[in-house]
């Protein structure tokens, strides 16, 4: 699972204030999360279902092939959420017979017809109705409701919105949509028949073996799924849909997209062919399933989901070319994604306390991904701003990577497992060479493939290929927590011409690690690896001629820390200048950013930035840069406007335009002006923004021509103001993302948030139901992501009952649109509850 989460810039906000630590327990001290026991072992799940869309139920039938695990029992316990049983029988080839059972608590307890032994099959058939909107289980941060079974304007009465039906089973909610046993470590083989109106396609795991036309304008499809995989990746989909053929070797790889996407597909998906085939050869162990779709879901949970052969995503991944010329910014979660039918549904998780082995693999597959298809600056830029997130979050600095003592399963879908786990394994791969790494890796999938695994299981693995001891460190990076706070001194010894570096740890618990350090002699560096071992203070020395002009402590950018470290602006360009990481180069260029207007040498790393190779890079000195200074003008102008007009990534081109602007120059007017018939959406919006600095009289014929609908943030942001105060309705449901935030931002850019609130305010007095749906999408995600901030959750109540009370008073002055406002103030209400 790829989660939906809010930007570093909006959590920081979220948690800038009154944010209490996570307090976290040993197994021992309070909960112990063991892994689920296997009384019975699922064998086969066969399902027939059709679908209520006015009651927003399914009607089902399931017969569950299965036997007792190890111990003879005569009882079977299913998972069944919120579920009308009408029927139990054992089926016999066939042949029916009642059997007694007790339905409680979403538990569906079965008496069998007799005690059954060890590898003793039996088939039970069960009868029933899925009630999705009674299901009670909460959601979580990365996934925002917990109904399993979704259906999306089932009446059709929302003129905007296709009618779809989706599910989604992680954590533990595929219960909700048919009886089972609803953990990890249950894996079954299965087949779905699936009669839905014939105008629809339907999508779910494996391959489909046959379409059946019924009468009254029906058909029935019939889909199996003939290897064993978790009852939470159990999947169906249906809707509208075009559906874009590719393949990879001989198996069949699908796009179901919605049909006014369909020209996009291959931009959106078109490289998860040479992804597959990528990540098959890094992994020494060909793609293991019989095809793979893909396919969008509206009003999604999350941000994206790993389902066995028919991953879905959020409609966010729906992108046109203004998006995809930029970035496609989806592309990440597709690797994501795939990756896992690797590690996550070929090997799974045996319990939610070791997700690690899912979702840390996901996560670093986004660097593999990056780093064979745009090189390793773009991949530890990726891998950089991951990290960061974690960094930046002490909330999560007290949680274990693997843990037993979480007070909700879904608590582990967090920074620590995706953001922290994945640079984790980063250093992993750096320590044992890319050889020992994905041999290991290699070892792992073809040992317990098709079965559950844990992070003990993965140690062994690299172990046994690697020939090395790998507890060190397990126990400090899967089960233990925090990293390592780094500082750093030296001393020149011009006796013995050596460099004596300390290294001081300043956090508990203390860590050992490799590190590689630059000793810079005569402007040139040198490379030396050395082991610090887990002590407040280690101390290295190295030869010199002379006292070293800089010394550079992780050089290569691998150890996941923080490290406290001040240079001069000479030392930051030295630093630039010659070093090949991505990481050294980003740190010296950030590290100017307060001595600009101090020193000649913070201007010459600026421009030595502007013509690096990696795009990332320039865009970051274009950023840190003000052109309404003359001396920088001066430098650093001529550079800027070749980027502006010529650079090969549009990114940099609008953030060149962002530059310029700030001179407030008309004679680059023309050049903002042609901007803005670009098909680059960021040279469009920064364009606008460039013509508002300059002319403001000019921006308001422009804002209505941007499509904003899954822009950055940042070009949000800097367009809202702009978008509020020329009214342009057509971007009303755009700005709703950071408009629903207004009460934060206040504090932080009292600007913005005046804009914001503006923002807010001008959706609630108007009568726009997929803006208030927006406020309150955007709303349900940031609850979830507010467990340690009560006074936060506060804010936001009181912000969306504000907007009710708004909506109540539209709904008495325009009576005439009672049913659509009648709809936004039941969506607020609902918001409201939702955060009791």
């Amino acid at each position: 699972m790829r989660k939906a989460i809010l930007s570093i810039a909006i959590l920081g906000i979220l948690f800038s204030a009154n944010v209490s630590a996570q307090t976290e327990t040993s197994g021992r001290e309070k909960v112990y999360r063991a892994t689920h026991t296997k009384v019975t072992e699922l064998k086969h799940t066969k399902l027939k279902v059709n679908f209520d869309y006015q009651k927003e139920q399914m009607n089902g039938e399931e017969w569950l092939t299965a036997s007792p695990y190890f111990y003879a029992t005569n009882e079977l316990i299913l998972d069944a959420k919120a579920m009308l049983i009408h029927e139990v029988a054992l089926d016999n080839n066939g042949k029916k017979s009642p059997l007694k059972y007790e339905y409680k608590d979403d538990v569906l307890k079965i008496t069998l017809d007799k005690t059954y032994q060890k590898n003793q099959d039996y088939t039970v058939y069960i009868k029933y109705t899925s009630r999705p909107n009674e299901v009670k289980q909460q959601g979580s941060m990365a996934i925002n409701d917990a109904k399993g079974l979704y259906f999306i304007n089932a009446q059709g009465t929302e003129p905007d919105m296709p009618t779809q039906i989706w599910t989604q089973g992680e954590t533990e909610s595929s219960s909700a949509w048919f009886p089972t046993i609803d953990k990890s470590n249950q894996k079954t083989t299965q087949e779905i028949y699936m009669t839905v109106p014939d105008k629809y396609v339907t999508l779910s795991n494996g391959v489909l073996k046959n379409s059946q036309k019924e009468a009254n304008g029906l058909r029935t499809d019939h889909w199996v799924m003939d290897k064993r995989h978790s009852t939470y990746l159990f999947f169906m989909g249906v809707g509208e849909y075009a559906i874009v053929k590719d393949k990879w070797r001989n198996i069949p790889v699908d796009y179901y997209i919605e049909k006014e996407y369909e020209p996009y597909a291959k931009q959106i998906y078109g490289n998860t062919p040479e992804m597959i085939e990528f990540f098959s050869k890094k992994l020494n162990y060909d793609y293991p399933w019989a095809k793979y779709a893909q396919i969008s879901g509206r009003n999604y949970v999350s941000g994206a989901m790993e389902n066995t052969t028919a991953t879905l995503h959020g409609s966010d991944i729906l992108q046109k070319p203004g998006q995809l010329i930029d970035e496609n910014t989806w592309e990440d979660t597709i690797a994501h994604e795939l990756f896992h039918h690797w590690f996550g549904d070929l090997v799974t998780a045996e319990s939610w306390s070791n997700l690690t082995v899912n979702e840390s693999f996901a996560n670093y597959s986004e660097y593999l991904w990056n780093e064979y298809k745009y090189g390793k600056d773009q991949a530890d830029y990726h891998l950089m701003t991951d990290v960061n997130r974690y960094i930046h979050n002490p909330s999560d600095f007290k949680k274990n990577l693997v843990r037993f003592n979480y007070e909700s399963r879904e608590d582990v879908f967090d920074l620590v497992t995706y953001q922290k786990g994945g640079g984790i394994l980063n250093m992993l791969r750096s320590y044992l060479g890319d050889d020992a790494f994905f041999a290991g890796m290699n070892d792992y999938l073809k040992t317990y493939e098709y079965q559950n695994a844990e992070a003990h299981q993965l140690r062994l693995s690299f172990e046994k290929v690697s020939g090395k001891d790998l507890n060190w460190f397990f126990n400090q990076w899967y089960f233990a927590n925090g990293n390592p706070k780094i500082n750093s001194s030296f001393t020149f010894e011009p006796v013995k011409k050596q460099v004596s570096v300390t290294i001081n740890q300043t956090q508990e618990p203390l860590f050992e690690f490799p590190l590689a350090i630059d000793v810079y002699d005569n402007g040139k560096p040198k490379r030396y690896n050395v082991w610090v071992n887990a002590e407040a203070k280690n101390t290295f020395s190295f030869d010199v001629s002379k006292t070293p002009d800089l010394v550079n402590i992780n050089a290569d950018g691998v150890l996941l820390a923080e490290i406290t470290d001040k240079k001069t602006p000479e030392q930051n360009l030295m630093q630039f200048t010659n070093s090949k990481e991505f990481k050294n180069k980003y740190n010296a260029l950030t590290g100017i950013k307060d001595q600009l207007g101090k020193s000649p040498a913070a201007i010459k790393l600026l421009s030595a930035a502007l013509k690096d190779p990696f795009f990332r890079v320039r865009i970051q000195a274009l950023q840190l840069m003000d052109l309404s200074n003359p001396e920088q003008i001066k430098a650093l102008g001529a550079d800027v406007e070749k980027l502006a007009a010529n650079d090969p990534k549009t990114l940099t081109q609008a953030a060149a335009i962002a530059a310029l602007a700030k001179t407030k120059d008309k004679k680059y007017l023309p050049m903002f002006e042609k901007g803005m018939s670009a098909v680059s959406n960021a040279v469009k919006g920064n364009s606008l923004g460039a013509i508002l600095a300059v002319d403001p009289s000019k921006a308001n014929n422009f804002a209505d021509k941007i499509d904003l609908e899954g822009a950055s943030e940042e070009l949000q942001a800097q367009l809202l103001p702009i978008i509020v105060k020329n009214k342009v309705t057509s971007q009303m449901s755009n700005i709703a993302r950071i408009a629903v935030f207004y009460p934060f931002i206040k504090f932080q850019n009292p600007e913005l948030g005046k804009a914001a609130e503006d923002g807010f305010n001008w959706i609630m007095t108007s009568d726009n139901l997929a803006a208030t749906e927006s406020i309150t999408k955007i709303a349900g995600y940031a609850k979830n992501q507010m467990t340690d901030n009560p006074q936060a959750k506060m804010m936001m109540v009181q912000m969306l009952k504000d907007g009710l009370s708004k909506k109540m008073e539209l709904l008495k002055q325009n009576p005439q649109n009672a049913a659509s406002i009648n709809k936004q103030i039941d969506t607020l209400n609902k918001a409201i509850e939702n955060y009791k």
